[in-house]
């Protein structure tokens, strides 16, 4: 064989182990690189989409704390005005009606005469009651002299002790006509009095029923035998009735006041003085009346008002927004949010519905977050995601402002 018909490959050196060795290191670590550069892109992937389909699993929800409520509050009722004292006045004697002094609106003071009332008969009748007083006294002095006779006599045996005893019977009779002689002439006289009406309080004269020449039949005949209603406003008269909820609240001398829409802007003083101490079952409601001082004689007797009352809430009271509310077959909930973001269904205690918020009476803590327009899947321990609002009246949207909520004061850290 000839040089010209040599392989080439056979003029190359044999290349030496540790060159091989080499090679095979450099395309190791260049698989290496290139394997790790690929998983590691992948891993992050993953990681997002895990985290991603963590995300998605846990709702979002907003919060807010409930808000506390005022200590006291201005509970508003309808009134109706009454005189603090209305009397109706009757004749006590039979007549006709000579003359009267006040009309109506008229104000009087206790004792003022208010009319006079002519009754001839009456007079006769006094007159005729003396006159028998006067026979009634002659026959006593008459019969006082035959008994004394009677006694002097007997002592000489000039009459029998039966006439003596019948002088005496006599003059005991005698007497008795006198003592009821005397007791038709006092009724009489006080008949007589009764022709003189009267104020038996000072007042105003709210009704005068009669005019001169009225035939008036004594006591209370009716409407129509009424001669004037006098009625005392000052001061006067507010029952309202309070709702059963309130009644615990309403103690004598607590603060109220009256706002009528004739006087707007002007408030009347007044309290609370008394109450019916009893829930009227048809209504469940308790009688208050509320007294106010009327020097001015605005305030009218059967007039409208609204009564305010000043009440001191009774316990802590929290109010939530309306649309906090969740509910359910076994009851109306309201959605907390605890320091690990579980939600837990907490039965509520509702007081007074104010139209956007309700008021709270039991059932919620006032640093615990409660979840705005829960979801009705919301299950009881499952995990949320949180943000918290500044103003949970508000309607709540996303693009509300929101920030991640930080834990309240008193909260527990997960361990």
């Amino acid at each position: 064989m000839t040089d010209s018909t040599r392989p080439q490959n056979q003029d190359k050196p044999p290349i030496s182990g540790g060159k091989g060795l080499l090679l095979l290191l450099v395309a190791v670590v260049a698989a290496v690189i290139l394997a790790v550069t690929g998983i590691i892109p992948r891993l992050r992937a993953r990681t997002t989409l895990q985290q991603q389909t963590d995300a998605l699993a846990s709702p979002s929800v907003l919060v807010a704390t409930p808000q506390r409520g005022q200590p006291s509050e201005d509970v508003v009722l309808p009134g109706n005005i009454q005189a603090y004292t209305d009397s109706p006045i009757y004749a006590r004697t039979n007549g006709y009606l000579k003359k009267w002094y006040f009309d109506i609106g008229s104000r009087v003071q206790k004792g003022a005469l208010l009319a006079e009332i002519d009754a001839p008969e009456l007079d006769q009748e006094l007159s005729q009651a003396k006159a028998e007083l006067v026979t009634a006294q002659a026959n006593a002095d008459l019969s006082k002299i035959t008994s004394a006779r009677y006694s002097e006599l007997l002592k000489t045996d000039g009459v029998s002790k039966q006439e003596v005893d019948n002088a005496a019977g006599d003059l005991a009779a005698k007497n008795a006509i006198v003592q009821s002689s005397q007791a038709n002439v006092r009724r009489l006289e006080e008949l007589e009095a009764f022709k003189r009406i009267y104020a038996p309080f000072s007042g105003v004269i709210t009704r005068r029923n009669v005019d001169i020449g009225t035939l008036i039949n004594a006591g209370n005949g009716g409407a129509t035998q009424l001669l004037f209603s006098l009625a005392q406003t000052d001061p006067i008269r507010t029952y309202i009735n309070v709702p059963e909820a309130y009644a615990a609240s309403i103690k004598p001398g607590l603060a109220a006041f009256l706002e009528l829409t004739q006087y707007p802007g002007q408030k009347f003083e007044g309290k609370v003085v008394r109450t019916s101490e009893a829930i009227e079952l048809a209504s469940r409601t308790l009688l208050t009346e509320v007294d106010v001082p009327n020097r001015s004689g605005q305030l009218l007797p059967g007039g409208y008002a609204q009564v305010h009352l000043r009440i001191k809430a009774i316990g802590p009271r929290l109010q939530v927004p309306a649309n906090a509310l969740l509910f359910r077959s076994e009851g109306l909930r309201a959605v907390v949010v605890d320091d690990k973001n579980h939600v837990h269904l907490r039965p509520l205690v509702i007081g007074r519905d104010f139209g956007v918020t309700l008021e709270v009476l039991d059932g919620l803590k006032p640093t615990e977050w409660i979840v705005l327009n829960p979801p009705d899947a919301l299950e009881d321990g499952q995990e949320v995601h949180v943000k918290q609002v500044a103003n949970p009246v508000k309607s709540y949207t996303p693009s509300n402002q929101a920030k991640p909520l930080p834990p309240p004061a008193d909260a527990k850290k997960p361990g």
